[in-house]
């Protein structure tokens, strides 16, 4: 499987995901648009995943690239071509296909736990998953209104957008999967993540999450890999048709 990554930001990266790919002699290239990269040409890849970033997307004055990006995700998303959002990946799937994306009232961040909707249960990417999911949130917007044809696919008190697909094959998911022990540290060190983990969490949240996180890594670790391998059957299923 060849896979196109967006990044917004060097340190979210696909993360253990990486790791699985490799196992599974998948071949992926970044893009770090934030940097400057363009949009490259997207024939030949079977899956577009993108990750998260300080940024949010209606920031286009100050992230003109943003444009390009969402134009090129609403145009493979409606091609009914695999994708995986991941935070702000998740919101830019929403917003470039016709849905609304604001701020919360109050940042989540920290391990919490969302729980499937009847119709996430039943989806093939969470299947052999608890329908509640314990994982590591950092966001401060969220998924206000999903676009036309999408379905939410998780959600808690926090947020009601948690998870959700749009089509048969373009998914989102708010929190974070791809979590490693570097994850809390290196996010830790950016800005506008730290200011947001202070309101959240106080002056020593970033140790104690990191804490928590490293204690809980081998749990986040197996529910992420089978997220994956369900992602890759899923698109072994698509392209056998």
């Amino acid at each position: 499987m060849k896979i196109i990554v967006f990044q917004h930001l060097a340190v979210e990266h696909p993360g253990v995901f990486r790791e699985f790919w490799a196992r599974s002699g998948h071949d992926w290239r970044a893009v770090e648009l934030d940097e400057g990269e363009p949009v490259p040409d997207l024939d030949g890849f079977d899956l577009m995943a993108v990750m998260g970033g300080p940024m949010d997307v209606w920031q286009e004055d100050e992230h003109p690239w943003l444009v390009a990006e969402k134009a090129a995700i609403a145009a493979w998303a409606r091609a009914g071509r695999p994708y995986l959002g991941v935070c702000l990946g998740h919101q830019l799937l929403a917003s470039a296909l016709g849905g609304e994306v604001g701020l919360m009232a109050r940042p989540e961040v920290g391990v919490t736990t969302v729980e499937l909707t009847p119709e996430g249960a039943a989806d093939p990417v969470f299947a052999g998953l608890d329908p509640r999911i314990e994982t590591l949130q950092w966001h401060g917007a969220e998924v206000a209104r999903l676009p036309d044809g999408a379905t939410a696919l998780a959600a808690n008190a926090a947020c009601a957008t948690q998870a959700m697909r749009w089509g048969a094959r373009a998914y989102g998911v708010q929190f974070h999967l791809e979590i490693t022990d570097t994850t809390v540290d290196e996010w830790a060190a950016v800005p506008e993540y730290a200011a947001s983990l202070k309101a959240t969490l106080g002056a020593e949240g970033a140790r104690a999450l990191e804490d928590e996180v490293r204690r809980k890594l081998p749990d986040f670790r197996a529910v992420a890999e089978r997220f994956d391998r369900n992602v890759g059957a899923l698109i072994a299923t698509a392209s056998s048709r």
